[in-house]
């Protein structure tokens, strides 16, 4: 087991070590070049950024800037979720216009209007599962995931508790509306790759 791994899970076990500890941690590692690291629920996980992954990302970074300016838009900038020990990075996040951030330097979660994940088969898991619930509990009023493997876009909204009420599926190449959504604009899916 590696000093990270025993830390972990002695943050299970006993709640002695905090997220900024956690991350302090990381940052101290030799992390390869192009990965992410999240810790969700208390696991570390680090994903490579493959191109099909990136290119979305992309798209709907560049489709969200028509309506918002730079600074509300992020992409992979932690933001710490209800929960046990939940710091995502999230692949696109929109921030209201009154966003503040912590003490710290953090962006609150209270602040955070849209979040788009778009799947990695090493984590899926997570962005339909722990993460959606963390997303619903800080009541997120829109969760995009995006699954290239599928093919399909996945839209939650309304949420309510550690879930959402409402999920729309739309498929590659349809045109996804957030017209009625705190998103307020329609994001365009005919030029998302596949994997």
């Amino acid at each position: 087991m590696t000093v990270l791994e025993d830390r972990i899970a002695m943050a299970k076990s006993d709640d002695e070590i905090t997220l900024d500890e956690l991350f302090e941690q990381i940052e101290k590692m030799p992390a390869p070049e192009g990965y992410k690291v999240e810790i969700v629920e208390g696991t570390v996980f680090m994903s490579p950024q493959r191109d099909t992954h990136w290119e979305i990302i992309l798209d709907i970074v560049e489709q969200l800037r028509t309506k918002y300016p730079r600074k509300r838009v992020k992409s992979d900038v932690r933001i710490d979720y209800p929960g046990h020990l939940n710091g995502f990075a999230s692949d696109v996040t929109v921030l209201a216009e009154d966003a503040a951030r912590t003490e710290s330097g953090l962006w609150r979660h209270q602040d955070v209007e849209f979040v788009a994940e778009v799947i990695s088969k090493s984590t899926a898991a997570n962005d339909y599962g722990p993460k959606k619930a963390a997303y619903a509990t800080a009541e997120v009023p829109v969760y995009l995931i995006v699954d290239p493997y599928q093919r399909r876009v996945h839209v939650y909204t309304h949420p309510k508790g550690d879930t959402y009420t409402t999920e729309t599926r739309v498929d590659f190449g349809t045109a996804v509306d957030l017209t009625t959504t705190a998103v307020g604009l329609t994001l365009k899916t005919d030029e998302f790759p596949v994997d």
